[in-house]
């Protein structure tokens, strides 16, 4: 059984000037999946990504995890982009952070992986449980 929720899939379909991201992870063979809608346009995308991981997420938590997307952006960090999420725990008001390199230009799955980085270990405890 795999220890952490794997990126399956990241969706966005646009209409006029609205988008919709759809993420899907996959845990213990089954696929999870969280969506978010808002502006379409480049400024707005992170955090539609951002908020479409939280939401599939919770679905792998069976909404034991109840997230809120605090901030999102990519920063160059010397010769590197990086990613970085800085996500909420609603209940206790705990905060996590977590990054993920930017590998050539694919922003989409680094914002992902930054929010995953940040959830990965309470993720990890509670489905343990």
């Amino acid at each position: 059984m795999r220890q952490r929720p794997a990126i399956v899939k990241i969706a966005e379909r646009t209409e006029a000037t609205e988008s919709t991201v759809t993420i899907v992870l996959d845990w213990n063979d089954e696929e999870h999946s969280g969506s978010a809608s808002g502006p379409a346009d480049e400024t707005h995308r992170p955090r539609l990504i951002g908020e479409a991981t939280l939401r599939a997420v919770e679905a792998v938590t069976d909404g034991a995890l109840d997230l809120d997307l605090a901030a999102i952006a990519t920063t160059p960090l010397g010769e590197l982009r990086v990613a970085m999420a800085q996500i909420g725990l609603k209940a206790t008001g705990e905060m996590f952070v977590g990054t993920a390199m930017v590998a050539d230009t694919d922003q989409e799955t680094a914002t992902v992986k930054a929010v995953l980085d940040a959830l990965n270990r309470r993720i990890t405890t509670l489905l343990a449980s």
